[in-house]
């Protein structure tokens, strides 16, 4: 038999889809500014043994209808909204089996900051966290960060392959599995030559650096996507261990969940290529050494784990049946 497991989903503000329903006298929505609200609602999900809670999130406004973003300032439609990420780490402290998903948008955040929140977070849950995986879809978003207009969809899309790229070198190549020895006798807390910069010289981004965060349980986050785009489901394909799908009925769904197994199989090749040695990919160590024949110095964690380049398994499977391999 299969097994359903079940996530609440929210967001942090008052009205997240049901607009109005803070309204209701028995309504609780209006504390989200309260720490305690989120720790007694993931206590409440633990005790009712839910999978987990998921916490949605935009960067900017609705502003489309009447032209202006006075409708859902009114109705507090998904405005006010604060920081999904700040609160998981008090709600992690007051459960203990309670898995954490978080949306977190990849167009406007440098990937080397996230990748130490993410592994930070990882680490304050004991290696419960997982990211939704979104590149936006607001225009004012994009004006609040200072550009004209939204960067196109598919142009998004490619960004994110670089951004991801990145955060793979710094989750999975960065720091050895032994690097942390915590050797306080001889007063030495990782080893020097077991740590390295990652670089990344593309079209998007550059950057080169080591990762701040010492490995977290799962160093790379359980990932999340929603694209239903032809190249969002590509994304997904590639790096995608849970896919949002929206559908009324199973039989509806079939097309979209072959689709995506299929897509899966056709990127296997991909993710091998992607283990291979390419010259602009390899990593300096701390101590200055190279190291030959790593792809960010992934191979070693892209064996161990076997999704350091893209979706190779379904952990945590949550929402909807979308098992690939």
């Amino acid at each position: 038999m299969k097994k359903m497991q079940i996530y609440a989903f929210d967001m942090n503000c008052v009205g997240h889809i049901n607009h109005g329903l803070w309204t209701h006298p028995r309504d609780r929505s209006a504390r989200y500014t309260d720490l305690d609200y989120w720790t007694e609602f993931a206590s409440i999900a633990e005790r009712g043994k839910l999978d987990g809670i998921f916490l949605a999130d935009i960067v900017g406004v609705y502003d489309v209808y009447k032209a202006s973003p006075a409708p859902v300032i009114e109705t507090a439609a998904q405005i006010p909204v604060n920081d999904p990420l700040i609160p998981i780490s008090a709600m992690a402290y007051v459960t203990k089996h309670l898995g954490f998903g978080v949306t977190v948008n990849t167009t406007y955040e440098p990937p080397f900051l996230l990748a130490r929140r993410m592994s930070t977070l990882d680490h304050l849950t004991r290696g419960r966290i997982g990211w939704n995986i979104v590149t936006g879809y607001l225009d004012s978003a994009a004006r609040s960060m200072g550009f004209d207009t939204l960067p196109e969809h598919d142009a998004r899309y490619d960004a994110a392959e670089e951004y991801l790229e990145i955060l793979y070198k710094l989750w999975e190549g960065s720091w050895d599995d032994d690097a942390v020895l915590r050797d306080k006798a001889g007063g030495i807390y990782a080893d020097p030559s077991k740590v390295r910069a990652v670089s990344h010289d593309g079209k998007y981004y550059r950057m080169e650096g080591i990762h701040l965060a010492e490995p977290s349980p799962q160093r790379t986050p359980l990932l999340f996507q929603a694209g239903a785009s032809a190249r969002g489901q590509d994304f997904a394909a590639r790096h995608a261990e849970c896919v949002f799908i929206a559908s009324p009925n199973p039989g509806a769904a079939r097309p979209t969940v072959d689709a995506l197994r299929a897509k899966a199989a056709a990127f296997r090749p991909w993710r091998r290529r992607r283990e291979g040695s390419q010259p602009d990919h390899r990593c300096r160590r701390a101590d200055g050494k190279t190291s030959a024949g790593e792809v960010g110095g992934l191979s070693p964690p892209c064996e161990r784990r076997g999704l350091a380049c893209a979706l190779l398994r379904l952990r945590w499977y949550r929402l909807f049946e979308v098992r690939i391999g």
